[in-house]
């Protein structure tokens, strides 16, 4: 059968494309977004292929309905990267390309409106001289529309300004005055003029070596950039990005950063280094932006009017057709690997798509992960490194282990936790106008509340797991699903009224401070005190200005940010983790413990960390008290190719959710069978199923099957060939097949 055909992928768990017929008028190419027919629905669908013939019989074939011409096709490259991903992390094309996407992008009624032309006006020379003097001096609305006006090259009704209701009638009345001009939406980028000299910070010879060698790459390189906290990482980024778009006039680079509340201060140094830019030329990608600024952000890194796209994980995916370089900071954080739907690593993608187009990649950490530290040593990637902090009164922090059995031993008992030496430094340093962070990643106000005399404990119906006590909400709250309740008043199996508290949260501890410490302004930060948009922003800068004499937080507060004035931290709980059933446990703790250490001392007051523990002779905090990662790093490494674990080993992780236990572990012990006469089997190790640590969330029952192999390509062509199997077994809600599992 000949004609027009297209080969469509939708968003659907299945790994093909899907045959249509073309007919409307405008020529069909890979990388256009097409609306189609799919069983009884309507959905957006990506063209991958284009063809004159067909083999499907004309009464299977429907009609592509309609298109999205108003966006240029998404480039070959881009399709070749969804294309990677899906076919490493077992997916459908359409399950990777499609969610990449905008959501205003996948629904056809609002192509036309996103896609229209939008106006934009620039202040002419006219209206510099003397559109402020013709404006009454009450009219707050209009002086501030000429305020953003002067303040940018040119202004759309879309930009994140607040604009007066009648600003479009506004402007065509100062355009007929010759105030105001309308902008070509198609100005080519502004240059990157590099910044004066006489502003920028003075680079170290280290940090020098780093901007020449990132700036001077020719092709695929992959950079290492291990620095020790506050040894300027930032600064290297920025200067070897500027040599880069000084160089390529469309140039395009991305920054990956872990968290959300990472990228306002990111922002904020790029854009003031980058200060010359047009306006919409730095943009973020997030899942926190509203769902228009996000689309208008990701267009204009299409277009390719954004040079600097800063971006979480979900960044990876962006349409860029200009990328020039990447960068991933704080690139060993667990938050880049995905932990829904597609399981991708967005460091690995990032690694895969430099290599792709040619172009250096850096990923930079005081601790990289073991991975990337592996491959560093094997010399695939080259190594930057950064021994000291880039202010040169700026030492590291010394590090003390705080015995708390020796503690109690001299018959000083802490007090709800805090150890008395660390009360006192707490003091000391109050009594200086210094800042402390104490750092106990732990939210609410205890993880568990029980009655000694029957020995009840809170419990969520829904989970397997003890419902957390927030004592300001006056809740128990479960973290898994979201379950809350009252909190009882009495045992519910016995009646005692004397349930209590125990262990403790962020919540609990910034209580104590408050009574231990008598006067200390105290804050906390953490997933409870940040749930409102802005507030974590607003809360380091109270943090920044001065206001806080404590800070109280989770991880949110141990990576990242510069404060200043903090010369004292002090880590709770930390032993937890040295005891975890997870092989990265350790690896983590380190890397945790020294992100939040390097929060002291990073402006020239000398710094102390002191670290609770009950282990203090445990080679993990021996070598943390060294601040000696290397040596930490080789050590387990060594550790796991003894152990024949990753990164000297490959694994897959067949994960399974079903209404009872029962029903997934029966769902694995059938996949396992299935697996075993697969091509490549042999050459992978299959261990049993075994149920999750938390085994019930939502009153779903978990388990999960380890598959391990010594060869990748061979775990891949075993996975690939047994995904028909999988979707033939029964008897679960859902599985999913997770490729380099980082909890196992």
């Amino acid at each position: 059968m000949t004609g027009v055909f297209v080969r469509v992928a939708v968003d659907q768990p299945m790994p093909m494309l899907f045959d249509y017929r073309y007919t409307l008028a405008t020529p069909a190419s890979p990388g256009m977004l097409v609306q189609v027919p799919f069983g009884r629905r309507e959905v957006v669908g990506l063209i991958c292929e284009v063809n004159h013939a067909t083999d499907l019989p004309a009464d299977k074939l429907r009609d592509v309905r309609a298109l999205c011409d108003g966006l240029a096709p998404l480039s070959e490259p881009w399709i070749a990267l969804a294309g990677f991903a899906a076919e490493y992390y077992q997916r459908g094309l359409g399950e990777v390309a499609l969610p990449a996407l905008p959501q205003a992008l996948r629904d056809p009624s609002r192509w036309n409106r996103l896609l229209a032309i939008e106006p934009r006006y620039r202040l002419l020379d006219a209206g510099r001289e003397s559109l402020h003097e013709s404006l009454p001096i009450r009219a707050t609305a209009l002086r501030r529309l000429a305020g953003a006006l002067a303040a940018a090259p040119s202004l759309a009704f879309s930009d994140p300004r607040p604009l007066p209701p009648k600003a479009a009638a506004t402007l065509g009345e100062w355009s007929a005055r010759g105030f105001v001009d309308p902008a070509s939406p198609d100005e080519a980028p502004m240059p990157v003029a590099p910044a004066a000299p006489s502003i920028l910070p003075v680079l170290t010879d280290e940090q020098r070596d780093a901007v020449d060698a990132i700036s001077t790459a020719q092709g695929f390189a992959a950079f290492l950039l291990h620095g020790v906290t506050g040894s300027g990482k930032t600064e290297v980024y920025l200067h070897a990005l500027a040599a880069l778009l000084a160089a390529k006039p469309d140039a395009q680079v991305l920054v990956l950063v872990p968290e959300i509340n990472l990228t306002p201060q990111f922002e904020a140094a790029f854009r003031a280094r980058f200060s010359a830019l047009a306006k919409g030329s730095i943009v973020t990608m997030h899942s926190g932006l509203a769902e228009g600024e996000r689309a208008r952000n990701w267009l204009a890194a299409h277009t390719g009017a954004a040079r600097i796209v800063l971006g979480t994980r979900l960044a990876i995916l962006a349409s860029m057709p200009s990328l020039a370089a990447i960068v991933v900071d704080e690139e060993h954080d667990p938050a880049y690997k995905q932990q829904e739907g597609l399981r991708y690593s967005a460091r690995d993608l990032a690694v895969y798509r430099a290599k792709q187009l040619g172009i250096p990649v850096v990923l930079g950490s005081a601790t990289p992960s073991l991975e990337t530290w592996w491959q560093a040593e094997q010399g695939r990637y080259t190594r930057l490194t950064l021994t000291r902090r880039a202010i040169a009164e700026a030492a590291l922090p010394s590090v003390r282990l705080i015995d708390l059995e020796e503690e109690r031993r001299r018959g000083r008992a802490s007090v709800e936790g805090l150890s008395w030496p660390l009360i006192a430094a707490l003091k000391s340093r109050m009594e200086r106008g210094e800042q402390s962070l104490v750092f106990l990643n732990r939210r609410g106000y205890a993880p568990i509340l029980s009655c000694d005399s029957c020995g009840w404990v809170a419990g969520c119906p829904r989970c397997s797991a003890y419902a957390v006590l927030h004592k300001p909400e006056r809740a128990l709250r479960c973290h898994h699903c979201g379950w809350e309740s009252r909190i009882p008043k009495s045992c519910p199996d016995c009646g005692n009224i004397d349930i209590a508290p125990m262990g403790r949260g962020t919540q609990r501890v910034e209580e104590t401070l408050a009574a231990v410490v008598p006067g200390a302004r105290v804050l906390r930060i953490d997933a409870d005190s940040t749930r409102r948009k802005g507030s974590a922003q607003a809360l380091f800068s109270d943090v920044h200005a001065g206001e806080v004499d404590i800070l109280v937080g989770t991880q949110m507060i141990a990576k990242g940010h510069d404060f200043r004035r903090v010369t004292l931290v002090g880590v709770l709980n930390a032993d937890t983790a040295l005891f975890s059933h997870d092989f990265r446990a350790g690896e983590r703790l380190f890397a945790q413990l020294t992100q939040v250490s390097g929060r002291a001392g990073r402006a020239g007051l000398p710094g102390e960390v002191m670290i609770q523990t009950r282990y203090p002779r445990h080679a993990l905090y021996q070598a943390l008290s060294r601040q000696d990662y290397v040596g930490f790093a080789n050590a387990t490494v060594a550790e796991r190719r003894d152990a024949r674990l990753p990164p000297f080993v490959y694994q897959a992780m067949l994960r399974a959710e079903g209404r009872t236990l029962e029903a997934a572990l029966a769902f694995l012990a059938d996949a396992a069978a299935a697996f075993a006469p697969l091509p490549g089997a042999d050459r992978v190790t299959v261990y049993d199923a075994v149920p999750l640590t938390i085994v019930k969330v939502f009153n779903v029952h978990r388990a999960q099957l380890l598959l391990e192999s010594s060869s990748r390509a061979a775990l891949q062509t075993a996975l690939r060939a047994w995904q028909p199997a999988l979707r033939a077994v029964r008897g679960v809600l859902r599985w999913n097949v997770e490729v380099d599992p980082l909890d196992v």
